[in-house]
């Protein structure tokens, strides 16, 4: 993972925020010394009751009120200040993050499970709200206050201060080592609930198959060793954390009772006032405390630190996007979609494309058919630019996939798969996917899509529902066509659209996608249907990765190699 992207991530934090972090550090830094301060205002007061004048007494009053007065006026920019840096720091980071996700490409994304993604936005960016951005400003507070009053124990009395110094050496040096094994902890816990959320998702979604094969014990079981694992994780983290506690405070308390011990030792040989041991103890604290907590808070900070590593790792540019040119889109009379010796497979695996040669013109419509595992959605995924590492040449109107900005691609292409994805909200703001559009260019889309009897009966605000759980397949399917003619691209790829709908929805469907004019269509698919069939301009054959046969309806079936005999079997 690249460091200039783990510092961009950091950089976010201050990013038209330094101001208020400049505050915060400022008042939190400001508390701190003011806190020192206390011990020398009792000291001073128990040097007056024990020998002083009743002014005196009434000028160390006055400071007192002062002091009060400017610590309120502290408390109160701490409660301003370290709150919005905090809130405009998180929302820069979450949205950088949410940004950096869906930035990347379809087959990068993939590799990782959303599960992960999820808890990078959610639990991991509360760890490192608590554990980096709060936490820094109790490290500050510490780091202030302990030398502020590390000085003043020195200029007190330099031979109590060693007594300390020694008394906190070997405590220090073991929490530190204990602390180490805290950042371990926290990414484990990080990538095991990422793991648990992502088993979660796939059961919830997987629901109606686990009612159907009465697999709910079994899942259930599943769920509960999970469950049991992930806690098993917390509870290391928790004891390695509740570890450093104890040492720190060990610490505190060996300290504590030393310095007591020995402070009353030179206060019977008269070798220090009592006022200076009171005081002493006092600013003791100040240096115990940072050295109690400091210890964790910088663990948990370094446990955070992983963290934002890792979402770093997933903002991580695949491809340089300095040699990718825009595309303007496929032109009408333009040279349209060219493979030329394409070959693809996965990581080295069993090649899936072979040689694939093909040429499809703009504003035509072509059916790719054959087996189950021939390719055909391979070949879409490649033409929409989800795999750049194929081999031989793919190009648009005469350009290069692999060197055109992806979004250009996006802004060309759109797809309509099997399982269309509806979002938890209205019919409109699914169709227009969020955007605000022209009302007549939305109404043409509508009407093209055959979705304008549905938006009569239920109305564009109507609720979708999770997944478009109100909705039936074909209605599905119709706004994902009026989503692609919403944004007037020039060619719509289409992956099984049809297969799990009835005949005639299907028949309803295809038949929109076909009467699409002036865009290239591409559609995968196993339905065999005579009737739809004659209608594409072309249909594709596949078989084991390879093209072995182009032409229309009557062509093949008077060739009657394999696209006949697929079509015999399909009547059946």
């Amino acid at each position: 993972m690249g460091k200039s992207k783990f510092r961009e991530y950091k950089r976010i934090f201050y990013s038209r925020n330094k101001v208020m972090y400049g505050l915060a550090i400022f008042t939190t830094a400001a508390d701190g010394l003011m806190q020192v301060y206390v011990a020398v205002l009792i000291k001073k007061l128990l040097d007056v009751a024990i020998g002083g004048t009743m002014e005196g007494l009434w000028e160390l009053v006055l400071t007192s009120l002062g002091f009060i007065l400017a610590e309120v006026l502290i408390w109160l920019g701490k409660r301003e200040f370290k709150p919005r840096f905090v809130k405009r720091a998180v929302t820069a980071y979450r949205n950088k993050a949410y940004g950096d996700i869906t930035d990347r490409g379809i087959s990068d994304f993939g590799r990782e499970n959303t599960g992960n993604y999820v808890s990078a936005l959610t639990n991991d960016v509360t760890t490192i709200e608590n554990s980096y951005l709060v936490g820094q400003f109790e490290i500050v507070s510490g780091l202030v206050m302990a030398p502020a009053a590390f000085a003043l124990m020195v200029w007190y009395s330099p031979r109590m201060t060693l007594a300390v110094v020694l008394l906190c050496a070997l405590p220090v040096i073991a929490t530190l080592a204990v602390g180490e094994k805290m950042a371990e902890w926290e990414k484990k816990v990080s990538e095991k609930n990422a793991a648990f959320m992502a088993m979660v998702k796939d059961l919830l979604n997987g629901f109606g198959v686990i009612k159907s094969f009465q697999a709910q014990q079994e899942t259930a079981a599943l769920y509960q060793e999970k469950n049991s694992y992930l806690e098993q994780i917390k509870c290391k983290r928790r004891q390695t954390e509740d570890m450093i506690g104890i040492i720190s405070i060990t610490a505190g308390f060996i300290t504590q009772i030393g310095v007591f011990c020995y402070g009353a030792y030179l206060g019977v040989r008269g070798q220090i006032a009592a006022s200076i041991v009171i005081a002493f103890v006092q600013m003791m604290n100040y240096v115990i405390n940072p050295i109690n907590t400091l210890p964790k808070l910088w663990a948990n900070r370094k446990a955070a630190v992983k963290l934002i590593e890792k979402m770093a790792s997933y903002g991580e540019n695949v491809r340089g996007q300095e040699t990718y040119e825009p595309f303007a889109g496929m032109k009408e009379g333009g040279d349209g979609i060219f493979l030329k010796h394409v070959g693809f497979s996965y990581e080295g695996d069993k090649e899936i494309l072979k040689d694939i040669n093909l040429h499809f013109e703009a504003g035509k419509s072509y059916a790719i058919v054959g087996a189950s595992g021939s390719g055909k959605s391979t070949l879409l995924n490649l033409v929409m630019g989800s795999y750049p590492d194929y081999e031989g040449s793919v190009t648009l109107d005469g350009k290069e996939l692999k060197g055109i900005d992806p979004d250009s691609i996006f802004d060309t292409m759109s797809v309509i798969q099997q399982n269309v994805f509806i979002f938890d909200d209205t019919i409109k703001r699914n169709i227009c996917m969020f955007k605000e559009f022209d009302a007549g260019k939305l109404d043409a889309a509508i009407e093209k899509a055959g979705l304008s009897t549905l938006m009569e009966e239920k109305g564009e605000g109507y609720a979708c529902g999770e997944n478009g759980s109100h909705l039936s397949g074909g209605e599905k399917q119709r706004i994902a066509i009026a989503r692609s003619l919403l944004r007037q691209v020039s060619v719509l790829l289409v992956d099984e659209a049809t297969s799990a709908l009835d005949a005639e929805t299907s028949d309803n469907v295809t038949n929109s996608i076909l009467d699409i004019q002036g865009v290239t269509r591409l559609v995968v698919t196993h339905k065999l249907d005579e009737k739809a069939l004659r209608r594409f301009d072309e249909i594709i054959v596949m078989k084991n990765g390879k093209v072995t046969e182009q032409g229309d309806f009557d062509t093949l079936m008077g060739n009657g190699e394999y696209f006949a005999s697929l079509y015999r079997v399909s009547r059946e």
